[in-house]
């Protein structure tokens, strides 16, 4: 059956600083105008052009990828896509959380020598920022030395930082300012992970604002085999402003929020002990463990240096695609970032920024469930104008894939352990990345003792599928199969024939719901065709 697929449309414009440039450039737009390709689609799975422009005979639309992607080259300008090559390489390095941690962990508030950054120009300017900022930002010596350092040696990083905020910033302010936090807030994030939304820590902290698995939990930051909602951008985000606005009303100060947002609100209330009842948060610092003590200077050093990087000549690169210039689309079936990329042209290097919490370069679909692809806005249009082709070409190439892709499996924030020979406490706190005083607290143990048999109750940092904790406790879940829908396989079926027969049901379904391996089937085989 013959269809019609979609127009193609160039338009090119060229910037120029002369008058005759400009002219020229207005030609070329007004000539690009008249360039609209007639594509038809014939019984051949070749695409022929109608007067193909040469200079647009080797774009294809995108229903033309979708058949026969050997058949696309889409031409760039080499320099062009070595820039946005290199800008992708920024995007995804993670040396620079290693960087940013290390130097909080080594800072040792010596004096620097920094003579570009006098004394009394950084009095001036930090009293400034202290007049129209919540936090306390008068001049210390501390302060003064985290700032130089950072000039002097950390320079390059920074204009690393500036370049991913452009990127980053916009969105943290919108959500920021939904919970009436202060925007500076925002640099919290460097601090916390240098703006890698895969950053993690050694004690199992993930994303932009690190949060530990159990406390991603108890703000609806959920776990997969397939997805981290720690590392998703928004939703992190989100979770972290709804948590410094229950810290605020707790403190009332935003120091010593940022301090509990580090160590935990209880190392905050001891060290308040401990310093006397103190509440400033220089006076009550060494009470703090050493990590947090140098974690507010830190913040108040990058927020300094974001505040005044014009006078301090930073020249950081611009985002390849801004934050606002990108929008979501729900994903209605299982999507690689392989598919997608074949189909609308956008490098996998940008899809793993663009949705960075799809640990496996996969979207899932899994009912209850609204999982999106973040696009440029210039992709969107076209991936919903092809959307039911695009998940046609989906499925055909997984159920043709000789290796079938994980399953997909739900972790769990608690598990119940039954020890097994050859355990002992130690062992099973390191497996989950717990402590030993934390699993003794939590099943009333007295001692180090522990016997064969025995089941324990831990709440682990490292995800945990719920197969792991069936397995760890010895008892599998059985379904309920009254209300399971099963299928004969016949003659000349294959799994996407069969899933096209029930509607809702796709081919990862079909392996999920039967444990299957592989694709092939056996005439008489019993299925199952729905979830139970």
């Amino acid at each position: 059956m013959k269809k019609q697929v979609c127009l193609l449309l160039g338009l090119f414009s060229v910037f120029a600083v002369s008058a005759q440039e400009k002219e020229k450039s207005k030609k070329q737009v007004e000539k690009a105008n008249f360039r609209v390709q007639i594509f038809q689609k014939v019984d051949s799975t070749e695409i022929i052009l109608a007067d193909p422009d040469p200079e647009f005979q080797e774009k294809l639309p995108i229903s033309a990828v979708i058949r026969d992607s050997s058949k696309v080259s889409l031409a760039d300008m080499p320099q062009a896509a070595k820039i946005d090559s290199v800008w992708r390489a920024e995007l995804t390095n993670s040396d620079l959380y290693e960087t940013i941690q290390k130097s909080i962990a080594e800072q040792d508030y010596d004096e620097v020598v920094y003579d570009e950054l006098p004394t009394d120009t950084l009095k001036a300017r930090l009293a400034r920022l202290n007049a129209r900022t919540p936090f306390n930002i008068e001049y210390n010596p501390s302060l003064e030395s985290v700032i130089k350092m950072y000039l002097k040696r950390n320079k390059q990083a920074m204009e690393r930082l500036m370049a991913l905020s452009d990127y980053y910033f916009p969105m943290f302010e919108q959500e920021l300012d939904k919970y009436d936090i202060p925007l500076e807030i925002k640099y919290l994030a460097i601090v916390e992970s240098a703006l890698n939304p895969r950053a993690k820590s050694r004690v199992g902290a993930t994303g932009l604002w690190q949060f530990m698995f159990t406390t991603g939990k108890m703000h609806d930051l959920n776990v997969s085999s397939y997805v981290d909602e720690r590392m998703d951008p928004v939703k992190a985000t989100e979770a972290a402003a709804k948590y410094l606005s229950t810290l605020y009303k707790v403190f009332g100060d935003w120091d010593l929020v940022l301090a509990s947002y580090n160590s935990g609100p209880g190392n905050v209330s001891k060290a308040i002990r401990r310093s006397g009842g103190s509440t400033d948060y220089w006076s009550m610092r060494r009470y703090l463990p050493r990590e947090t003590a140098g974690y507010v200077p830190a913040f108040l050093a990058t927020l300094y240096i974001f505040e005044y990087a014009d006078e301090h000549n930073f020249q950081p690169k611009r985002p390849e695609i801004p934050y606002f210039q990108t929008d979501t689309i729900q994903v209605k079936e299982l999507l690689t970032f392989d598919h997608i990329a074949k189909v609308t042209g956008v490098n996998k290097e940008l899809l793993q920024f663009l949705n960075p919490s799809y640990k496996l370069d996969i979207i899932p679909f899994v009912e209850d469930k609204n999982y999106v692809v973040r696009l440029p806005r210039t992709k969107t249009g076209a991936f919903v104008n092809n959307e039911a082709a695009i998940y046609q070409y989906a499925e055909q190439e997984i159920a043709n894939r000789e290796k079938p892709l994980p399953k997909y499996i739900e972790t769990e924030d608690r598990i119940r352990y039954r020890v097994r020979s050859g355990d002992f406490l130690g062992r099973i706190a390191e497996k989950y990345g717990v402590g030993v005083s934390s699993i003794k607290r939590w099943n009333n143990l007295r001692g180090n003792n522990i016997r064969v048999g025995q089941y324990l109750t831990i709440y682990p940092r490292k995800p945990v599928s719920a197969s792991q904790s069936a397995t760890a406790s010895s008892s599998a879940k059985t379904n309920k199969k009254g209300d399971t829908k099963l299928y004969t396989v016949q003659q000349g079926d294959s799994l996407w024939s069969i899933s096209k027969k029930f509607p809702g049901v796709t081919v990862q379904n079909l392996r999920t719901w039967n444990d299957m391996s592989s694709t092939r089937l056996k005439p008489g085989m019993r299925i199952k065709v729905s979830k139970g």
